[in-house]
């Protein structure tokens, strides 16, 4: 399906759960308006994003609701549409929800949180006209060609390829990845972008150095297959950190990802500022096989919740070097610039453009 989007937030604490947020529009009061609020929705394995779309551009009442504070999708959804400035913003007719696990066929099972649902049957019972559900990754990708640079930053590179495929990869709770390609409508118009779906986080992990082997090896006496997700992750930061503890025969301490940035940002901890390097490299690694099997000369894009955090010390890391040492293809991958997504709650976007493709193929 072809797929689009605005600005994100990973990882929120309980805190902000309810707390309600709203992006101004940037057109006049007078903009096109649609005749129901669209409930827009991003599920993380870890956060429950929503907002409504009160016409083209404008996206407010956004709110974040932690996945472990529902028991399934609809117990979030209908949280979010009972709260009473919600509400009154009208009946929502038309929905879509950009969700972090693969979406094929009606029955929708997440790969890193217990939810699972028939869209069918969830879009009855929220009795929505329409009912969209996609890939997290894919409505991602939609909103790249349209990040401005406040809602980017750039890391090395050369000038971006107009009309070349774009690469998307972010780590969160889990490693998502995507790619936006260009085509042509039947009449020879302009591109038209179509974004993948796939699930490259889960393709093999490829050491490149001794402690990386030795990384894999620890990580194998628990996964019988160590994809890449298992190191660019929460979850992988951790065990990276467990690794490298063990690898210099030190005390294993149950640090959890945060802490481990923390601490390895503040200098206050060679191992775990070892373990960001690692971490660090490894996407520059996989990073750039990904823009090597796209031909991603239009960027490569990081989003997720754990890259924006990491600031300058993901900038001056060895993503860049790790990213371009392709050996032949070295010159080839040089040229081609990434960029960190800033922007909010990027998926917003992509997941709107989604449905408006939806409602209108049915109109």
């Amino acid at each position: 399906m072809p797929e689009t989007s605005q600005p994100m937030r990973s990882n929120t604490t309980p805190s902000e759960a309810m707390t309600s947020r709203s992006i101004s529009s940037t057109q006049s009061l007078a903009a096109p308006r649609h005749d129901s609020p669209r409930l827009l929705a991003d599920i993380g394995g870890t956060n429950a994003r929503f907002s409504l779309e009160t016409g083209p551009g404008r996206t407010e009442h956004i709110e974040v609701l932690p996945c472990a504070g529902n028991r399934s999708l609809a117990d979030a959804l209908t949280a979010y549409l009972s709260l009473p400035h919600v509400a009154s913003a009208g009946a929502v007719r038309h929905a879509a929800i950009a969700i972090a696990t693969p979406v094929v066929g009606d029955i929708v099972r997440m790969t890193n949180h217990h939810w699972e649902f028939s869209i069918a049957e969830l879009g009855r019972r929220m009795g929505f006209d329409t009912f969209v559900v996609v890939n997290d990754f894919s409505a991602l990708a939609m909103a790249l060609p349209y990040l401005g640079d406040e809602g980017k930053r750039r890391i090395g590179g050369g000038e971006p390829i107009p009309d070349a495929p774009l690469g998307l990869i972010g780590a969160g709770t889990g490693l998502g990845v995507s790619g936006l390609i260009p085509g042509y409508g039947i009449d020879g118009g302009p591109a038209r972008w179509a974004a993948l779906r796939g699930e490259g986080g889960h393709a093999t992990f490829a050491p490149v150095d001794e402690t990386e082997v030795d990384i894999l090896r620890f990580a194998r006496r628990q996964f019988a297959h160590v994809s890449a997700e298992r190191l660019l992750s929460g979850a992988g930061i951790e065990l990276i950190h467990r690794a490298l503890s063990q690898r210099y025969g030190r005390a294993v301490e149950p640090l959890a990802a945060a802490q481990i940035t923390q601490r390895g940002l503040s200098g206050a901890c060679a191992v775990c500022d070892e373990a960001l390097d690692v971490f660090c490299g490894v996407m520059g690694a996989v990073a750039g096989n990904l823009a090597l099997t796209l031909g991603a000369q239009g960027g490569i894009y990081i989003g997720g919740g754990i890259v924006p955090r990491l600031g300058e010390r993901f900038d001056r890391s060895r993503f860049r070097a790790r990213f371009e040492g392709k050996g032949r293809l070295a010159a080839y991958l040089a040229q081609i610039p990434c960029y960190v997504i800033t922007a909010a709650y990027p998926a917003f976007g992509g997941v709107a453009a989604i449905l408006a493709r939806q409602i209108d193929a049915r109109s």
